[in-house]
């Protein structure tokens, strides 16, 4: 990471509005509108759409070499993944974590403990928090821990894109790179395959305000990203049309310069058998044709 690079939420600290944040981020614990769903409820008592309640579920953590590489570098990117999902993605791959919310319960201040171990330890060059929406609260209190005991790294929210623009507020000068999923750029696909009848809508808010915070994305001298927005598209069988439309739309209404992910590891699991243009593998003619449009656009592609 370049000698320079300080991030936001270092600056927070210094002045005292991190801790503000993370009172604000507490509310919902008591009365939870973190993501579109907005279920307000208290979730020391009762559960809503992605079924946390107020303690983080943690399902792993540790180097991960499988991410961009802009994020993997050398020694990995520093991977922690929390249970549950605020969508129900018909073809999950991680359903057992994602729906069934496999993993143990921490603390914040555990959280905190293993962000500064993958810096100390591992020698990661980011933190990635991966599905983080419904445990914002737990994790800007567990940064602020860690941030106290000396960690420097760049902050990665790695999510599903079906964000709500208030509680990326929130997270504005604490998030160092965003690395949201654009699954759908036609409604109707987000009602039937991940139970969210207004994703197109909110993933677009969601990129937009990103996209504002950060801009497109900024590596070192090495390669390593430590600012900017990552957008990752996974393509499904049968859907040209959409990813057509998913890549347009970034061309179009964001920066010039944020890096594009787009993805070719489709295999039908979960519940993907009973849907017949989900039931097979992506070929390789659908994701040739995607990708001559990203690169006739000019994306810039991972």
């Amino acid at each position: 990471m370049g000698k320079t690079f300080k991030p936001g939420y270092l600056k927070l600290l210094a002045t005292g509005a991190l801790e503000n944040r993370v009172q604000e981020a507490r509310k919902h614990l008591t009365n939870c509108n973190l993501c579109p769903h907005e279920c307000n409820i208290n979730r020391k008592e009762k559960l809503g759409f992605c079924r946390a309640t107020d303690q983080v579920v943690l399902a792993g953590f540790g180097p991960h070499f499988g991410e961009e590489q802009v994020l993997v570098g050398c020694n990995g990117s520093g991977t922690v993944f929390f249970g549950y999902c605020n969508m129900r993605c018909v073809y999950c791959q991680n359903c057992e974590i994602s729906f069934g919310g496999e993993g143990e319960l921490i603390t914040n201040e555990e959280l905190a403990n293993i962000m500064v171990m993958m810096q100390e330890r591992y020698q990661c060059h980011n933190i990635n928090l991966v599905t983080p929406t419904h445990f914002v609260p737990n994790i800007l209190e567990a940064v602020l821990l860690a941030a106290q005991q000396g960690l420097t790294l760049p902050l990665v929210y790695n999510c599903g894109g079906y964000e709500r623009r208030e509680t990326l507020a929130l997270l504005e000068g604490i998030i160092d790179i965003y690395m949201p999923d654009f699954k759908y750029h036609v409604s109707e696909m987000g009602q039937n395959y991940s139970q969210v009848k207004d994703y197109s809508l909110k993933v677009k808010e969601a990129l937009k305000t990103m996209d504002s915070q950060v801009g497109g994305l900024k590596t070192d001298a090495s390669g390593l990203a430590y600012r900017g927005l990552i957008i990752r598209h996974l393509m499904l069988p049968g859907s040209l049309k959409n990813t057509l439309e998913v890549l347009k739309y970034i061309k179009l209404e964001l920066s010039s310069d944020c890096l594009v992910n787009l993805m070719d590891q489709y295999y039908p699991a979960h519940k993907a058998f009973k849907y017949e243009k989900l039931a097979r593998p992506l070929s390789s003619k659908e994701y040739k044709a995607a990708y001559q449009y990203a690169r006739e656009l000019g994306l810039r592609l991972s």
